[in-house]
């Protein structure tokens, strides 16, 4: 049975790019995915320039706080907090990998490619190489080297999920808990119930156990959690 909860601060609030931000996001509850004391110069400035190109994303989310951010700075918070919730040992490059995970997505919107079933894939395939390949020319600005760049471009791109590697479920539970605490609401509202069904088994499916007790938690109108209720049962 879902749990009920109160909804946390919106992570989106502080994307803690400056010593003054982090620990503003730590006194909303949100402390990140790891300690930044014990991340290095190099994690620090990449990280940096990873939310400087979020922050240009001309697309507008309005927090629980009343708070307008740009959407991409939203939802890389989001999906630091959720790193935290599941893996809150997650490496530098695992979490500069969920930070780059949408990297200026807005750049290629879903209509460049084909309204059909074979257009969303290849905008998909597409959108991963783009933002593997952008994130991982700021790794290198900042000086990770080739093998580290590789692996985090590898985690965005999530090679090795098929394969149960463990940092890339990691990134995948965390883009599925993201969707249905952020994305699920407004999203159903969009669709008739049994597409929604189908989206949830397949959402379910994709995440490890640990990921799905997490979903268990999140808060969710009735209307939503009976949703979800029936796409378990089935």
């Amino acid at each position: 049975m879902l749990k009920k909860k109160k909804k946390t601060q919106d992570a989106s609030t502080t994307h803690y790019t400056t010593s003054r931000s982090i620990a503003t996001f730590r006194l909303l509850g949100c402390s990140g995915p790891a300690s930044f004391g014990e991340m290095t110069d190099r994690f620090q400035s990449a990280r940096k320039k990873i939310y400087e190109a979020h922050d240009e994303d001309p697309n507008k989310h309005t927090t629980s706080a009343g708070v307008t951010v740009p959407y991409e700075t939203h939802y890389a918070g989001q999906m630091e907090h959720y790193l935290k919730l599941r893996f809150p040992e997650a490496s530098e490059l695992l979490t500069l990998a969920v930070c780059g995970q949408h990297f200026r997505r807005w750049e290629v919107p879903r209509d460049s490619y084909p309204m059909t079933k074979i257009g969303y894939h290849s905008w998909r395939t597409a959108l991963k190489k783009r933002q593997a390949k952008l994130v991982g020319e700021i790794l290198e600005q900042c000086g990770y080297d080739e093998k580290d760049t590789q692996r985090c471009m590898a985690l965005i791109e999530k090679e090795g999920l098929r394969q149960g590697e463990e940092e890339v479920q990691v990134l995948e539970d965390v883009a599925c808990l993201v969707f249905l605490d952020d994305q699920f609401e407004e999203f159903k509202d969009k669709h008739d119930d049994e597409k929604i069904v189908n989206i949830l088994k397949k959402t379910w499916v994709k995440m490890s156990e640990p990921g799905q007790s997490l979903a268990l938690g999140i808060p969710m109108t009735d209307e939503c959690k009976a949703l979800v209720h029936r796409a378990l049962a089935s």
